[in-house]
């Protein structure tokens, strides 16, 4: 079956220009610009001069599965990702049971193999003392190894030195880490509670998981994969002064929350933005949009991570840490676009290609001849986010009420329209990725 996408706007590779795509089964078979004679197509679609570009490739996401899928499951947020243009997920390894083993990540393979309508990898996580379980990995199968190297959900913290540095030392594979400093947070916590009670107002969030408790940690982490020879992505950077760290076999990670919300927003959204590591200052938030453009931030994920409404109450201490926003990361991009903050070939390069190249990924997040048909088609068209649009089962948004500048008509999984106009079909399933190791 021969698809052609005609009369669109293609960002590919640091380009935009008019043109057509030919897609023949699961491939691109050949791109035209405008003015080029097009070929015969089975399905023939006008994109009406809508933004074409390769799928996101979202190499953050929690989908809960198995154990917490009360919050959200392997349909569930994939259906989600497929309405935001995401076409390849990287899930996480803090479910229940954690996914520490081998014989545990295949399990996964099989859940998303019945159940993901996106392509999808599962990472291993690091423990204490899996060690063996991590030089075994399959390196064409596993993205990255998860380090936790600050408590957060899931209690998956690695926090022995040996243990740290035999991690950094064998991993056959990057290893991406949660940095924050345990001990930090746990005294300013105790700090807080002595000034404003047991479970202080999420205001004093990011004064308790604090900069200072992400610095020491990424810095700890830089350290080790320098005096061990790893490669190393930090996760969700935060503030402005973990982007001078970037570098020498160090790439870095930006998330869409700690892009769009500052600290400021904390008394209008509350707990909606209570995430770990912490929502930082206007000042964090503006370094870290800068940082987009000058090479400092690797990749844009969305640490996807729903929670039922009712896990969202309480503050700093009780709430839960975590916001879905696998839906909204390209609109919330475009949105930065709109305003000046990047360009969109730019967008494309942090949110496509970069995941891509970083992790290996093999023949998706480029739109060239041969590589799998993981395509978005977006249009420049307002819209307002009520809670009938959220598909994550959680159906509930920080964003709820917001406008949108774009919308996302159609997504494509290697070949398939997956979603077409606020459609989800239901028979398309994903295909697990490969990385070329």
């Amino acid at each position: 079956m021969k698809t052609l996408i005609h009369n669109a706007l293609i960002i590919n590779e640091g380009h935009s220009f008019l043109g057509a795509l030919l897609v023949n089964g699961e491939q691109i078979v050949s791109l035209f610009q405008s003015g080029d004679t097009l070929p015969e197509a089975d399905i023939q679609v006008n994109a009406q001069g809508a933004y074409l570009m390769p799928g996101v490739i979202d190499s953050h996401v929690h989908f809960r599965e198995p154990g917490l899928s009360r919050k959200g499951d392997t349909a569930s947020e994939s259906r989600a990702a497929l309405a935001g243009g995401v076409t390849s997920v990287m899930d996480m390894p803090n479910v229940s049971p954690q996914t520490t083993s081998n014989t545990l990540w295949q399990e996964r393979m099989d859940i998303g193999k019945r159940e993901m309508r996106v392509n999808y990898a599962y990472y291993l996580g690091a423990t204490n003392d899996n060690l063996a379980e991590i030089k075994n990995v399959d390196c064409n199968r596993v993205p990255a190894i998860k380090l936790f190297m600050g408590s957060s959900t899931g209690g998956m913290l690695v926090e022995k030195e040996t243990s740290l540095r035999a991690i950094f030392r064998h991993s056959p594979l990057p290893i991406m880490t949660h940095c924050e400093d345990t001990s930090c947070i746990v005294e300013r916590m105790k700090e807080a509670q002595k000034l404003w009670g047991d479970d202080p107002h999420v205001r004093f969030h990011p004064w308790i998981r604090s900069r200072e408790a992400c610095l020491l940690s990424s810095e700890s982490a830089v350290r080790l994969a320098r005096e061990e020879g790893a490669k190393l992505h930090i996760a969700h950077v935060s503030t402005e002064e973990e982007l001078q760290l970037a570098g020498e076999n160090v790439s870095t990670e930006a998330c869409v929350g700690h892009l769009i919300f500052s600290e400021e927003d904390y008394e209008r959204l509350g707990t909606r933005i209570k995430v770990n590591p912490s929502i930082k200052s206007l000042q964090d938030r503006e370094a870290l949009r800068q940082a987009l453009s000058d090479g400092r931030i690797t990749t844009i994920a969305t640490d996807h991570a729903p929670h039922l409404i009712e896990e969202k109450v309480g503050g700093a201490r009780q709430a839960a840490s975590g916001m879905p926003m696998v839906q909204f990361s390209l609109p919330c991009m475009l949105d930065l676009v709109q305003e000046g903050v990047l360009s969109i070939e730019r967008m494309v390069e942090l949110m496509c290609h970069a995941p891509a190249t970083l992790y290996q990924v093999k023949n998706r997040g480029f739109i060239r001849p041969g590589y799998q048909a993981d395509l978005v088609l977006v249009a420049p068209e307002p819209w307002t986010l009520t809670k009938a649009d959220i598909l994550s089962k959680c159906a509930w948004s920080p964003l709820e009420g917001h406008t949108f500048r774009h919308r996302v008509l159609q997504t494509y999984v290697n070949g398939c329209l997956a979603y077409d106009h606020g459609h989800v079909n239901d028979e398309v399933r994903g295909q697990a990725l490969w990385f070329n190791r």
